[in-house]
């Protein structure tokens, strides 16, 4: 005689027709046992049933422990003023969820979000997702239907095994390693940087916005014949006084350019990084 069925046991009801953004929320935060689950196999399988080959779109990846969100807006900006249709994607939202999902700099709508995580939804099956992978995924559907030219996508949790990390990036920008997420990511810089280093691809250009890189990052590097632009060596930062300025001025100087770059609250060495990546990317941009 069967055991009778625990309710507590049975997936939740997927929202309907007409469900909100947060009905929407409230079941991603349901339908996977754990909130952080790394690994790239689930999300690959629901990916492969979204998109039958690579989106055309140009992939830039930020990766590393801090400045990853400020890399993500420079990187966006200067291709947005050179006339590229962007799509950047980041994480944690502080106020609303489509905060994570740009398109063009404007944040994604209401009835383009419930579209894209009803997309997912028909997809994935029985595939379990975490919150953070069903977002992801999501994030991809309304990116090629918005037909944008560069997705900028920020990784989540470390870099190897994050969900970011299933499209191979065309360009990747790793902003600094530190120790973070111990329980997931190790307990030293060098098994870190291993772990953000996973988003590099072979032969494919990129950044390092420090000037200490772990060991294992230039490792990975070398190993997969990346070029790997690093402050200090590739590109340097110079700050300067000039008469009548408040704060000193901070110039990069890059294959045979000085830029000077703005002042604010970004950490500038995110943003040298940023510019770096789009001076590869769009050699004729006139950077300003």
């Amino acid at each position: 005689m069967p055991l009778p069925s625990n309710p507590a046991d049975q997936p939740p009801a997927s929202p309907g027709a007409g469900a909100t953004v947060d009905q929407w929320l409230t079941y991603l935060e349901a339908i996977h046992p754990t909130e952080i689950d790394l690994g790239l196999d689930r999300v690959l399988v629901v990916l492969r049933r979204l998109f039958r080959r690579k989106p055309s779109a140009r992939i830039i990846t930020v990766a590393g422990t801090n400045g990853k969100g400020s890399a993500v807006a420079t990187v966006e900006a200067l291709l947005r003023a050179a006339g590229r249709r962007t799509g950047a994607y980041t994480s944690p939202h502080l106020q609303r969820y489509n905060e994570r999902v740009r398109l063009n700099g404007e944040d994604i709508s209401d009835d383009a979000l419930v579209r894209a995580f009803e997309a997912v939804e028909e997809s994935r099956g029985n595939v379990s997702l975490t919150y953070f992978e069903f977002g992801t995924l999501a994030a991809f559907v309304a990116f090629a239907g918005a037909g944008l030219d560069d997705w900028v996508l920020e990784v989540g949790l470390g870099g190897r095994l994050d969900a970011v990390n299933v499209l191979d990036a065309d360009f990747a920008i790793l902003t600094s390693v530190d120790i973070d997420h111990v329980a997931f990511l190790g307990d030293n810089r060098e098994v870190i940087g291993f772990e953000k280093a996973g988003v590099l691809r072979p032969g494919i250009p990129s950044v390092y916005a420090d000037s200490d890189p772990p060991r294992s990052v230039l490792q990975q590097a070398t190993a997969q014949k990346v070029e790997l632009a690093l402050l200090g060596r590739d590109y340097e930062l110079v700050t300067e006084q000039q008469a009548g300025d408040d704060a000193p001025a901070v110039e990069l100087r890059h294959k045979g350019r000085a830029i000077r770059l703005p002042a604010g609250p970004l950490p500038i060495k995110s943003v040298a990084a940023a510019v770096v990546a789009i001076r590869e990317l769009e050699p004729n941009l006139p950077v300003p």
